[in-house]
């Protein structure tokens, strides 16, 4: 058990260590942390909008799944099994994308809070400071509405493949038409997650624009 623990500490130690070291490594070439901050919560942004737009794609296969007939049954679960694992990947993209964010604006925020003692302007200072609590504030919305439909993920995709396999096991249109309910009920989780995604990209959109500003602002940010 203490091993374990031990292993543990020394992979998240020599994790940060390392990614130390690259954020370092990006700031001796003109990439400071602000923009690696901002390019991952784009592509984060990018992943949410593609894994909205094919549940979107998903929720439209099942809806019409009870028009089709019997022979054209087994191309619709080829169709929406291919689907559902372009959702998943899609899913575990964005899961990855909301760490690496976290990651990094840990860093930019502890480098930022350590260099508000280095002004010997009190007014300066203060600015900044509030810039940071701002810039803080709507991360904390960010990565809450991130985490919030990250959560809503898992159960969709649980469900969704519930349904593939059972409709790869039963390739009539009876079955089928059995289905309906659960059908519904896997859309109104769908169009839930939707909407999650759409909140994700509007908060995305206003901590980028906090610290474009702030970049424009002289000396308000650190890393520049």
């Amino acid at each position: 058990m203490a091993n374990s623990y031990a292993f543990t500490w020394l992979k998240r130690l020599l994790g940060k260590r390392l990614k130390m070291v690259y954020y370092q490594a990006k700031e001796s070439i003109g990439e400071h942390k602000r923009a690696i901050v901002v390019n991952q919560v784009e592509l984060a942004c990018q992943g949410f909008q593609e894994t909205r737009d094919e549940f979107q794609h998903v929720l439209t296969g099942f809806n019409s799944l009870a028009l089709v007939s019997d022979k054209s049954l087994e191309h619709k679960y080829h169709l929406l099994n291919r689907q559902f694992q372009y959702c998943r990947a899609k899913s575990e993209a964005v899961s990855n994308r909301i760490k690496a964010i976290e990651e990094v604006s840990e860093a930019l925020f502890n480098e930022w809070e350590k260099e508000l003692a280095e002004y010997t302007n009190r007014s300066l200072r203060n600015a900044s400071k509030q810039q940071l609590k701002i810039a803080k504030q709507h991360y904390t919305r960010l990565i809450k509405a991130m985490h919030k439909a990250e959560a809503k993920i898992a159960p969709v995709l649980a469900a969704f493949k519930d349904q593939v396999l059972f409709l790869k096991h039963n390739l009539n249109a009876k079955t089928i038409a059995g289905l309906q309910n659960d059908f519904i009920a896997i859309g109104i989780d769908i169009s839930q997650l939707i909407l999650a995604m759409e909140q994700i990209i509007a908060e995305a959109n206003e901590f980028v624009s906090v610290l474009a500003e702030q970049e424009l602002t002289p000396k308000s940010l650190p890393g520049r």
